[in-house]
């Protein structure tokens, strides 16, 4: 896994043998990415990534020179990996929250231009994850909600739905 642009483009991020979470591939990422630079002067924005993994989505967005990026991460190894990995790379725009999505989004009084969710495919509920988010009002205007997900899910009825990139085998879902 690498950091696909920005600043650091080209860093390898290498997590410990047997860590438990699934990147996002370099293929989608670059893709995702070169859509958004269309849309977004990232030092302008302010990025929301839920369930950060392995911190992929996050370097990416620090790399790009995003203000700021709050990165929640519930496994404490992970977490802890997101942050080292941050202060090694000298990302002081990483804010890592260890802290359960949905609990976080009870108590999360910012709002970000950019949110970005990734959660486990296998998670209860990954269709409701949408409503959870946007129900929150943690958009700033003209800010989108990506929801990176497995084809099994289609989200075009989504009253909020804008679109859908694929990359590949994942699916990002852009919601307004």
């Amino acid at each position: 896994m690498r950091i696909i642009g920005g600043t650091h483009k080209g860093r390898a991020i290498m997590p410990p043998v047997g860590y438990k979470a699934r990147p996002t591939t370099d293929f989608a990422k670059e893709g995702l990415f070169n859509s958004l630079s269309n849309e977004y002067d990232f030092e302008d924005c302010e990025v929301l990534d839920l369930f950060g993994g392995t911190g992929s989505i996050s370097f990416e967005f620090a790399s790009r020179g995003c203000r700021s990026v709050h990165c929640v991460e519930m496994a404490p190894a992970n977490s802890a990996f997101i942050k080292k990995t941050a202060t090694s790379l000298g990302f002081g725009n990483i804010k890592v929250i260890h802290h359960n999505v949905f609990d976080f989004l009870q108590i999360c009084r910012i709002s970000f231009d950019i949110v970005f969710a990734d959660p486990p495919y296998a998670i209860d509920s990954l269709d409701a994850i949408p409503d959870k988010v946007l129900e929150k009002n943690l958009l700033k205007d003209g800010g989108v909600l990506i929801l990176e997900h497995p084809a099994s899910y289609n989200f075009a009825e989504h009253p909020r739905f804008v679109k859908e990139k694929k990359y590949g085998n994942v699916h990002f879902s852009f919601f307004r």
